[in-house]
């Protein structure tokens, strides 16, 4: 009880920073481009408005948008070395907006899915899976995400509903060619059940992933691809370190999940894109990979799974 209470107080303060558009300070840049694998820019500029640009962004004539935050969260992105982003739908209404982002912003790619908490509250899951395979046709959706199965948010009772969902994208993915984006939270064992039994796509990237060494193996071995997020530069997040030390450089990406997860040392305040230098830094501390030759693996493996841009 304490421990939810805790969370829930966490959740709160969060979500008041995002409000108060607390941004962090721009980090120092990486020495070669990487791609942020996961982000919500929507939920991200309408819950904390647009990342403080350095100045040097804001002289005259410069490229970049004050009437437009999200151009302006772009912009402040490529300047650290973040050049391409990959939005990523939650329900109709956002995997909407994501294809039409990835329309608009030739650095965005989209994904289109219903997140796994979504699926046991519609009431025709069947009609909201049709409108996503119509937007999963749409060639900037590169893919199918995130969907898979959280039971640390939804009981029992809403269970059968995440998993036909899940298994739907999963077809979906296959039947388009793109990447399925998984999201997993407490429910490890039966994400690789499904995956088991409907045959995984090609490609599958385990979003924000939050095993330990032994599933890491696993994931590594059936030749999924981990996805960190800023979680991995958390104190407590030993066993998460452990994980991405024994994954493949071929098989790392990394992702904000913006707005949310910010890395050390500024959780709690708003995430975006520009802050993947810090979770980079903190993999390359992890792996004991150089932090150049890091960089071109993860920028290389985006490209496998989501370019060309």
């Amino acid at each position: 009880m304490l421990a939810e209470m805790s969370e829930r107080t966490e959740s709160r303060k969060q979500r008041a920073a995002r409000r108060a558009g607390e941004f962090p300070p721009v980090p120092e840049p990486l020495p070669r481009p990487v791609l942020d694998s996961h982000t919500h820019l929507d939920i991200t500029v309408s819950e904390a408005g647009a990342p403080p640009r350095p100045p040097a962004a804001e002289q005259p004539g410069s490229a970049g948008s004050a009437d437009d935050p999200v151009a302006a969260a772009i912009e402040v992105a490529a300047g650290v070395g973040v050049d391409r982003l990959v939005q990523v739908g939650v329900d109709v209404g956002s995997s909407r907006w994501s294809a039409d982002a990835a329309d608009r912003y030739p650095a965005v790619l989209a994904t289109v899915a219903l997140h796994p908490n979504e699926a046991p509250r519609l009431a025709d899951l069947d009609e909201a899976l049709r409108q996503i395979e119509t937007l999963a046709a749409r060639d900037r959706v590169r893919g199918i995400g995130e969907t898979g199965m959280d039971f640390f948010r939804t009981g029992d009772e809403g269970r059968a509903a995440q998993e036909e969902s899940f298994r739907a994208h999963v077809a979906i993915a296959k039947r388009y060619g793109k990447a399925l984006v998984i999201h997993d939270r407490d429910a490890h064992a039966d994400v690789l059940r499904v995956l088991d039994d409907e045959g995984a796509p090609d490609t599958v990237v385990l979003h924000c992933f939050s095993g330990d060494a032994d599933f890491a193996r696993e994931c590594v071995r059936r030749g999924y691809l981990l996805s960190f997020a800023g979680t991995v530069t958390f104190g407590s997040a030993g066993a998460l370190r452990a994980a991405a030390a024994l994954t493949p450089l071929d098989q790392i990406l990394v992702e904000t999940d913006a707005p949310y997860l910010t890395p050390m040392p500024h959780r709690g305040r708003p995430n975006a894109s520009y802050l993947i230098p810090l979770t980079v830094r903190s993999l390359a501390a992890t792996t004991g990979a150089d932090l150049d030759e890091l960089c071109a693996a993860i920028s290389a493996t985006g490209d496998r799974v989501f370019g060309p841009w």
